[in-house]
């Protein structure tokens, strides 16, 4: 039995969000919560077989991608505005009194980590992709804490492989450029499956800086070969016509806002601490997000009280390269820790 996915448009005085909804309108409310620089096709994988097991999935489109709001402030893309989309998206799907499981990756697990850390009344449990809590919400200098210096010596790596988002910050408009050149190129050259002879490497977004910007200085990306792995020729389109009419200006400005961002972590409830179910799925390949084995992940363990962990040979792009074994781990903790 096939599976309608419909398109969606909430409107409010300050915001509009465009979100992708299938499965029972009853269902248990499961909402997806895409990254940098995607759109909720990002859950393509997920959506269907999610609401083929009953439950009413929804994923946005977050601010500054797809059919939502886009701004022309920087501050306009802190995560305290971003959070406050979600909560009118929530109030629009029945708010407190039903209560979502929240599934994040990339920037959208920060998102789903201060909905949860901030207004844990409206999570009934959250999981992420790649991006453990208490790290990247918390700003540029919790993360730089983490690094790993085995692997990035301080001399040489002096943000480790966070290289790149102090790059957002002194050449943010060289940066918007370069991936608004050719949107097309720019995702098929970012949407591959992850690399087993990376493991114990520098990653190379550490060398962002240091090489002159994105691909060494150059105006914009070359066309490389589509990894058919993780994305198809028509994903590649839906994703590089949306960037077109909608700019980089918006997903870049997500990595503008770090004070800010660490300001509103510290005003979470309860120290911060979570007690719902939590699901973390590390990318083994993901050397960026590097969680399996730098200390990445031990700020969420310290807080989470009831934490599963599970570990997926991929790369940062899970939910698209390794699908099946995402859905096996999130469907298997929906149902027998959260008891959805």
């Amino acid at each position: 039995m096939s599976v309608e996915i419909t398109e969606h448009t909430l409107k409010s005085d300050r915001h509009t969000t465009g979100y992708l909804a299938a499965g029972p309108v009853d269902g248990p409310l499961l909402v997806f919560v895409h990254g940098w620089p995607e759109l909720s096709i990002s859950w393509r994988n997920q959506l269907p077989v999610f609401a083929g097991l009953g439950f009413r999935v929804i994923a946005p489109d977050m601010r500054g991608y797809g059919r939502s709001s886009t701004y022309d402030r920087l501050d306009a893309f802190c995560q305290l505005e971003i959070v406050a989309d979600m909560l009118e998206l929530h109030d629009h799907l029945g708010g407190p009194q039903r209560s979502a499981i929240w599934v994040g990756h990339d920037w959208g697990g920060p998102v789903m980590w201060n909905i949860a850390s901030h207004h844990p009344d409206r999570c009934r449990a959250v999981a992420s992709l790649c991006v453990p809590y208490a790290t990247v919400e918390c700003g540029l200098d919790a993360l730089v804490e983490l690094v790993d210096r085995d692997v990035y010596p301080e001399d040489q790596y002096p943000a480790g492989q966070w290289d790149y988002m102090l790059y957002y910050r002194e050449s943010f408009e060289r940066a918007s450029q370069v991936f608004g050149a050719n949107a097309y190129n720019m995702v098929r050259a970012l949407f591959r499956k992850g690399d087993p002879g990376g493991v114990g490497k520098p990653a190379s977004t550490a060398s962002i800086r240091a090489g002159g910007g994105w691909l060494g200085g150059a105006d914009e990306f070359p066309e490389l070969a589509m990894d058919a792995d993780v994305v198809t020729e028509t994903d590649l389109r839906f994703y590089a016509a949306a960037l077109d009419r909608n700019g980089f200006f918006g997903p870049d400005a997500w990595y503008m806002n770090h004070e800010a961002n660490a300001e509103y972590s510290r005003e979470a409830v309860n120290g911060g601490r979570l007690d719902m179910p939590v699901l973390f799925l590390h990318g083994r390949y993901d050397y960026t997000c590097q969680s399996v084995e730098s200390r990445l992940a031990e700020p969420m363990r310290a807080l989470c009280s009831n934490l599963t962990e599970h570990i997926v040979d991929s790369g940062h792009w899970m939910a698209q390269e390794r699908p099946a074994d995402v859905n096996r781990h999130l469907a298997d903790w929906l149902f027998r820790v959260v008891g959805a």
